[in-house]
């Protein structure tokens, strides 16, 4: 790819008036309590929407005039100028030199937009069409094994964003689902989830997609080699040969197309990435394979339509009435000026099971920074700690601590307004979804108002303060009309661009990932000298934890 625009010096948020006002606004006791008695109207104000999503953020600690203030912060950092950047392809991950261009994935094939030499759109729906090619002889059963045999399971091999967007969307999706091929994820470089898959598939059925942008991820070449030693030990037995395996087997989905060559994918199961795709926004691209293998290239359009839909919305709404614009901020005024350092996603789902880990991945990897575009220490907090999980498993797990714990956590509720409305469900499905609303919609308002949002419930004595809910902690609640390809699309997309909305106020670099690039480096030298079973010159604590497994082995 050619080189692109390069990043403006955008003006800092964190310099501004605005930023000093929010500061001395989040001094003052806030009382969600309050908040409500005061203002009857609030919730009519304090929530918005677009398209099939619903929020309500009226269970926040703001008020007008922190709304308006946080408003003014985004227009004193250049939002609108750093959003029309990012979705004209500018170099927004200045470290790295690279535009950002997960956007240009889902954009429709009338749409233009022209990147230095390259022409986005006329790429990125060819690779499409290859992915459209390919899925279709899975599907249909054209595609064969090394045995003639047609394939009857599809392994995703993958880490990281290749392996959890596809992962967290597949397993929404799953009542999509229109054919009898089943798609296994894998990731974990341990091989255990490997070795346990491997002993229940047969290898003259099986398909395997290795997805890695770079193509010299350790934890999925080691699954892919893993897996190539399976088969080919297989396909001896049954006078295959490791061309046919090859060939048979693999379809390579990387930016990489030398090392997938060397590696031995066939040039006509190659799928292509670019540079300007991040590992943790790439599901809409060819790493999205195994979802269009599941749900089928009709469905698997509909989801890149949900996600185009809200980057329209992004880049056209007022900001008052902008979803991710909104969240965004709401995520800075809590970690930053509030200083609340922990952040859960609760789905009251269990289509989005995988939904809290996905976008764990999406926002500490984003914003986990330091460090502006400038290349100064940031004075502030940035992204909160994120974790997860289905609303009615998490009420049995760590609800605790939200209600009666010493933390502050901020929440987001996610449920589905309609599920089960097919007139032919079954009635206590319905019900349980009605249930699994209810919880919902009670835990918020509890974690908001305490005590006082219980009947019958009085402030704890000095003998019982032990059933005393505090109250207080902020939470959004979004609602989804009902879950389907084209509004989880738009669901996921409203959180990428809340995290770029928040890494633009922090001005920090949301699209690369030093740490975890130092994370691998340091493995290697590490595993290197594991082989060797030599001495070290590391730290005296690994040097002994190294001594005691070379004891073991």
């Amino acid at each position: 790819m050619s080189k692109t625009m390069p990043l403006k010096p955008y003006k800092s948020a964190s310099h501004s008036k605005h930023w000093t006002q929010l500061q001395k606004l989040a001094e003052q006791k806030w009382s969600i309590a309050a908040l409500f008695t005061q203002d009857e109207t609030r919730t009519e104000r304090f929530s918005a929407q677009a398209g099939a999503l619903y929020m309500d953020y009226s269970k926040q600690c703001i008020d007008d005039t922190v709304l308006v203030g946080l408003l003014d912060l985004a227009n004193s950092g250049d939002l609108a100028a750093r959003i029309k950047a990012l979705l004209q392809g500018a170099m927004v991950n200045t470290s790295e030199e690279r535009a950002a261009l997960h956007t240009a994935l889902r954009l429709p094939a009338t749409a233009t937009l022209q990147v230095g030499n390259q022409d986005v759109v006329a790429d990125v729906h060819h690779s499409l069409a290859r992915v459209e090619r390919l899925s279709a002889r899975v599907r249909s059963g054209s595609w064969r094994g090394f045995s003639g045999k047609a394939i009857t399971d599809v392994v995703n091999i993958g880490v990281g964003g290749s392996d959890l967007g596809p992962l967290m969307a597949a397993t929404a999706l799953d009542e999509w689902t229109d054919t009898d091929v089943v798609v296994h994820f894998v990731s974990n470089m341990d091989g255990s989830q490997l070795d346990n898959l491997l002993k229940r598939l047969s290898a003259e059925t099986t398909l395997f997609i290795i997805s890695s942008k770079s193509f010299g991820t350790v934890d999925t070449l080691s699954n892919a080699k893993t897996a190539l030693s399976w088969l080919l030990a297989t396909a001896t037995l049954r006078a295959g040969t490791k061309d046919s395996v090859l060939r048979r087997h693999f379809i390579g989905i990387s930016a990489n197309s030398e090392k997938m060559n060397a590696w031995g994918i066939h040039p006509e199961h190659q799928l292509q990435l670019w540079d300007w795709v991040g590992g943790r926004f790439s599901l809409w691209s060819a790493i999205g394979l195994a979802i269009a293998i599941r749900i089928g290239m009709t469905q698997f359009r509909e989801l890149l339509a949900g996600a185009h839909s809200m980057d329209v919305h992004f880049a056209n709404a007022d900001f008052a009435n902008n979803l991710p614009v909104l969240l965004g901020l709401l995520a800075v005024w809590n970690s930053t000026f509030l200083h609340i350092h922990a952040h859960t996603v609760l789905p009251y789902d269990g289509r989005l099971s995988f939904l809290p880990s996905y976008l764990t991945q999406l926002e500490m990897e984003s914003n986990g920074k330091s460090v502006t575009h400038d290349g100064e220490r940031v004075d502030y907090d940035t992204c909160p700690i994120l974790w997860g999980e289905i609303g009615s498993n998490a009420q049995h797990a760590f609800y605790q601590l939200l209600h009666q714990g010493t933390q502050h956590v901020s929440c987001d509720f996610i449920a589905c307004v309609r599920h089960y409305s097919d007139e032919a469900q079954n009635a206590s499905l319905q019900q349980q979804h009605e249930l699994s609303l209810a919880n919902c919609l009670a835990q918020s308002r509890v974690l908001a108002f305490g005590n006082a949002a219980i009947a019958d419930t009085v402030a704890a004595s000095e003998s019982d303060k032990y059933k005393h809910y505090r109250g207080n902690q902020p939470s959004t609640t979004l609602l989804i009309d009902e879950l389907t390809p084209h509004s989880l699309g738009a669901l996921v997309a409203l959180y990428e661009h809340k995290v770029y909305v928040m890494a633009s106020i922090w001005d920090i670099n949301p699209f690369d990932q030093w740490g975890v690039e130092m994370g691998k480096q340091m493995a290697e030298t590490v595993y290197q000298a594991l082989q060797q079973d030599s001495s070290s010159d590391f730290d005296t604590s690994t040097n002994q934890l190294l001594a005691h497994i070379r004891q073991l082995s």
